[in-house]
């Protein structure tokens, strides 16, 4: 594999991480730079270790990870994000979200929801000749640059939009779990 072809494939592995990420920081009072970079580090060591167990089980057992991933990646991120969005209904749009909602569970849960695909990557390439480490390891650096950047999107988003944001975020998870599954399901 070329390095832009790598490349191209670590922005694309990233997307879904941004968009869960913008959701996190929009439905933070006001995300610390800390914060932003937890959640960075966070999604980007899920998304560098998912490719990698991909690959095992692709070198293992490629029909089984097929058959249920993509049911995973819709109840994760389907149940992230209604909690999200539910969370940004109940609470008063004056009141700043609380962080209780940020849970370390939540974090993970999501980057999990949100690597999932790239799992899926890491399956497909185990029946190439490809240095797998290099690959995941440019999955992860662009998921961490990628969702530190997104929390402080979402932080400039939350305080001009408040929960509505946060609204925004949880639905987009849910339609990125609908998405995975619809795409798996009409393949």
């Amino acid at each position: 594999m070329s390095p832009f072809s790598i490349a191209i494939l670590a922005i694309g592995m990233s997307v879904d991480a941004l968009i869960a990420s913008i959701g996190q920081g929009a439905g933070a009072a006001r995300p610390s730079w800390g914060q932003a970079l937890k959640t960075g580090a966070v999604f980007g060591f899920v998304e560098t270790l998912t490719p990698l167990l991909g690959w095992l089980m692709g070198v293992a057992a490629s029909q089984y990870v097929q058959h249920i991933d993509h049911w995973i990646a819709f109840v994760l991120l389907g149940g992230v994000g209604g909690r999200m969005a539910l969370h940004a209904f109940q609470r008063d749009a004056a009141v700043p979200a609380a962080p209780a909602g940020r849970s370390p569970m939540t974090l993970v849960a999501t980057a999990i929801g949100t690597s999932i695909d790239a799992m899926a990557v890491g399956v497909s390439l185990a029946f190439l000749e490809v240095n797998i480490v290099v690959i995941a390891l440019a999955i992860g650096a662009a998921t961490t640059l990628m969702s530190t950047g997104g929390v402080l999107a979402g932080r400039f988003l939350g305080a001009r939009f408040g929960r509505y944001a946060e609204i925004v975020g949880g639905l987009a998870l849910i339609g990125l779990g609908v998405s995975i599954l619809h795409e798996h399901l009409t393949a």
